[in-house]
């Protein structure tokens, strides 16, 4: 059996009681970073045995753990939110499917429509891409793509990066809406929001970039 348990995306007062179970009731874990993960199981007040399952690792654990999920519990999560969002566990529970292993799955945090609630930008039709392209021309072309359907774009995007994606959206669609969203749930929250030439020079002013960042473009 697969319980696919969500986990907070920053303040670890967001856990479910349900996903605490969850854990607590699991024969083992199975996570992107198991120490971080021992962190989360210490909070809850649990020691289950956790094994790996990561982008490095995933072929050669892949039939293992499918094999003791068909006579154990197994509970996937990953470093924060929804596991299997952009993450490598959509290829477990794919093989648990093949395999006719039972699979449940809980609500809970994703930091992409956490973003999207409280953006203030249209959430009746969305796109999300996980992290942004490195290239400018994959970058505007997925822009575009939104644009033309009139979907809000949410992706993810790293401190290192962010500026070089806002001035390519904002060189292109320079009134175009983005909010950009960041540390999401942590101490630190903050929405940025304004026509992209506006957001752009707000990060331009910074000295320092720093946090977990989720960015939406709207078109209406």
């Amino acid at each position: 059996m697969l319980y696919i348990t969500p986990t907070p995306i920053g303040n670890l007062g967001d856990i479910t009681d349900r996903a605490r179970d969850n854990l607590i009731q699991a024969d083992f874990i199975i996570a992107e970073n198991p120490s971080y993960t021992k962190r989360l199981l210490k909070h809850v007040g649990t020691d289950k045995p956790v094994v790996q399952f990561a982008e490095h690792n995933e072929l050669k654990m892949l039939d293992k753990i499918v094999a003791r999920l068909e006579n154990e519990v197994g509970c996937l999560v990953t470093d924060a939110g929804t596991p299997g969002i952009s993450d490598p566990g959509f290829r477990l529970v794919r093989a648990c499917v093949a395999a006719n292993v039972p699979i449940t799955a809980l609500p809970g945090a994703n930091a992409a429509v956490t973003a999207l609630s409280a953006s203030g930008l249209p959430t009746d039709k969305f796109i999300f891409i996980g992290f942004f392209p490195k290239s400018e021309v994959k970058v505007l072309a997925t822009v575009a793509e939104a644009k033309q359907i009139d979907a809000t774009l949410i992706a993810y995007e790293s401190p290192q990066r962010i500026l070089k994606s806002l001035n390519w959206i904002a060189e292109k669609e320079p009134e175009c809406s983005v909010v950009v969203a960041r540390e999401l749930t942590k101490l630190h929250e903050e929405y940025v929001r304004g026509t992209a030439v506006e957001v752009l020079e707000v990060f331009k002013q910074r000295p320092s970039i720093k946090g977990e960042i989720t960015i939406l473009v709207g078109f209406k």
